[in-house]
């Protein structure tokens, strides 16, 4: 069994396909547990929780795992190098892996982290040979991520990591009958919109030339800079000029401390930032949360023919046991 996953391999998705746990924060322990269970693969992000800096008991517990016999792998060029021999810790960042636009805009960032689709390809390639097939869980948890901070670019592109990821999955699986892919997500997020506006296709089409996310641009401007710095940083990362009146107001909502959204951990104005864009994109967001929608579930592969048209979220997890042959109904 292995999980991928572009957030902390001790965040909620991985960790609830892994373990049972009171807490969903209890990080540090869920990663405790990954050494006990010994799965064959877990890759993402999430080193604080291992090498003791998010640590209750403030211990480097990497050691352990190769004491164990895991092979620790901490960067893209370890990773590639991987033999299914023993099983596998890659932990290529603290907290999530960076958003993919602002990967593709980094080659050092490109060359030591490596993409979804890539820790897709090698989890497959380590467990395709086990005599009793494997379960693979991929997670695009950046989508989230960007969708709680209103980051239009950030999860456009990483959308498009996630469908990279799919093909790989797909790709192993086409040329076989005794495997299934499903693709789905837990929940909708925030709802972004194309909203109708003058010129509204050449303002979406902008996105296309982005070079840095939201997050990016924010990260990077500091609270005394002036109108003007503010307006060429934006220019930058993203082609388009806003007004010296728009940076004034961002500027001024690095003050609050009221500034929302989840893995908001500096309070940086993400709403702000995205209020100021729907005259650039034409992109609006009814939020900064989770939504109540019906989301998308599609299969490729066997057993496809006993997918309902529509289902209920828990009734998921029997379907895959049966599937599988785990569960008879």
């Amino acid at each position: 069994m292995g999980c991928v996953t572009t957030v902390p391999i001790t965040h909620a998705t991985p960790a609830g396909f892994s373990v049972n746990m009171n807490n969903r924060g209890l990080q540090d322990k869920i990663a405790d547990k990954y050494l006990e269970l010994r799965f064959d693969v877990m890759m993402g992000g999430g080193q604080e929780y291992f090498d003791g800096t998010k640590r209750s008991d403030k211990q480097d517990i990497f050691p352990n795992f190769k004491a164990a016999g895991f092979s620790v792998v901490r960067n893209k060029k370890e990773m590639e190098l991987l033999e299914a021999s023993q099983p596998v810790l890659g932990v290529f960042s603290k907290a999530g892996l960076p958003f993919s636009l602002d990967q593709h805009s980094d080659k050092e960032l490109t060359d030591k982290v490596p993409s979804l689709a890539e820790m897709t390809e090698t989890a497959i390639d380590l467990m395709k040979e086990n005599k009793d097939g494997f379960v693979l869980q991929v997670e695009g948890g950046k989508v989230d991520w960007a969708a709680h901070a209103n980051d239009t670019g950030a999860l456009l592109y990483d959308q498009m990591a996630f469908d990279k990821a799919v093909e790989a999955a797909i790709r192993f699986a086409e040329n076989r009958n005794d495997t299934l892919v499903i693709i789905t997500t837990d929940h909708g997020n925030a709802n972004p919109g194309l909203i109708k506006s003058k010129n509204v296709n050449q303002k979406f089409d902008l996105i296309q030339s982005f070079k840095h996310s939201n997050e990016w641009i924010l990260n990077h401007i500091k609270p005394n800079d002036t109108n003007a710095a503010v307006i060429e940083r934006i220019k930058y990362a993203q082609g388009y000029t806003i007004e010296e009146e728009e940076a004034k107001l961002l500027l001024k909502a690095y003050s609050s401390f009221e500034n929302d959204g989840l893995y908001n951990a500096y309070k940086l104005p993400f709403r702000q930032l995205a209020q100021i864009q729907e005259k650039y994109i034409s992109v609006y967001w009814a939020g900064m949360n989770h939504s109540a929608d019906f989301v998308a579930l599609s299969m490729f592969g066997v057993e496809t023919e006993a997918l309902p048209p529509l289902i209920k979220n828990y009734e998921l997890h029997n379907y895959m046991l049966q599937a599988a042959g785990v569960l008879k109904l």
